[in-house]
């Protein structure tokens, strides 16, 4: 899969580390798991999203784009890293956010990645609904055109087949890394929301045998999911040329979305707890505290064998803690 016939900026940052976690892994009967640190990065607080906006970008910057325009929830922590993107390439960003979360109070509302967006200079338009939505984007297409702007408009969570293309880079960094530490056989655990960090995984490992995905929902039920999943996949093997991996046989798994996205349970409060306490890595309650759930229960379930390396993939989204502090400091001072 050759990849660097597609333009991409550099963002900085990779490889990101990936290190023992020996104390969770003893907390959790797996003396042979690994982090993934995709929350480890220079720019704009981290985050998987900088992969998938290096190939978003590469390719707007190229289309002469001048302004970003790109959707989500009011805490997505992929609107604050393309508000850092765009900071550090000199372009303008807009931020269509929906309130998608049935959540108030100015914690939600005012800190965490809002703070962040504005900090890194995006323009910030906050929506009721979907057709709120629609409308504040036909205004800002028709403001840029009157203004003589390109625009580039990249998806929820940049997921579509381009932004796929920064996961299928780093399944190969991961197995690069696996590599050069001996291991010949391991298991990545990893989260599915918009789908374009998972459907990256999945034809990213395509042909490797010896790595095997495991994907733990976060926003979507798996029929849901594997349709995205399906769509997405497709539409990156086309983009390389290459045939779209199977789904048959994939471990994906709901059990730990809860009442739904971005709504916080007591097992992710939990996985979040035991992270910080045994390794001083902090989780978010939106996706790497449900996945963080996933990998407990299916480490309690028996799923992992007990000498297998099992690789956590840390996804980022530390600012979305702070949107959440009253239930935060409540989880904490458990």
């Amino acid at each position: 899969m050759n990849l660097d016939r597609f333009p991409r900026v550099d963002l900085g940052g990779y490889p990101t580390p990936l290190h023992p976690a020996p104390r969770l892994g003893e907390a959790l009967g797996l003396p042979n798991l690994l982090l993934k640190r995709d929350d480890v990065h220079p720019l704009g607080v981290g985050g998987n999203k900088l992969r998938k906006l290096e190939f978003l970008l590469g390719a707007a910057i190229e289309n002469g784009a001048d302004t970003v325009i790109t959707f989500g929830a009011l805490q997505t922590n992929h609107g604050r890293q393309t508000a850092a993107a765009c900071a550090k390439l000199g372009l303008r960003c807009e931020l269509v956010l929906t309130a998608k979360v049935p959540r108030d109070g100015d914690a939600y509302e005012r800190s965490g990645n809002v703070y962040l967006d504005h900090l890194f200079g995006a323009n910030v338009h906050i929506c009721r609904d979907g057709e709120e939505t629609g409308r504040t984007y036909d205004r800002l297409i028709t403001e840029a055109a009157a203004e003589g702007r390109q625009v580039a408009t990249f998806p929820v969570g940049g997921s579509d087949g381009v932004g796929a293309l920064g996961y299928v880079a780093a399944a190969r960094e991961i197995a690069g890394q696996l590599a050069e530490l001996g291991i010949t056989k391991a298991r990545l655990v990893a989260p599915h929301a918009s789908g374009g960090t998972s459907a990256g995984l999945v034809v990213g490992t395509a042909g490797l045998d010896w790595l095997t995905l495991d994907i733990a929902c976060v926003s979507h039920p798996v029929d849901e999911a594997l349709d995205n999943l399906a769509d997405l996949t497709i539409a990156a093997s086309v983009l390389l040329g290459s045939e779209p991996p199977s789904l048959e046989g994939l471990r994906i798994d709901d059990r730990t979305i809860g009442p739904g996205y971005g709504i916080p349970t007591g097992a992710t409060w939990d996985a979040v707890r035991l992270f910080g306490r045994t390794e001083g890595i902090a989780l978010d309650p939106v996706y790497t505290g449900k996945v963080a759930a996933a990998l407990i229960d299916w480490a309690a379930e028996g799923h992992f064998a007990a000498d297998e390396h099992v690789v956590f993939l840390h996804t980022g989204g530390l600012p979305g803690l702070y949107g959440y502090a009253p239930e935060f400091t409540d989880a904490v001072s458990r």
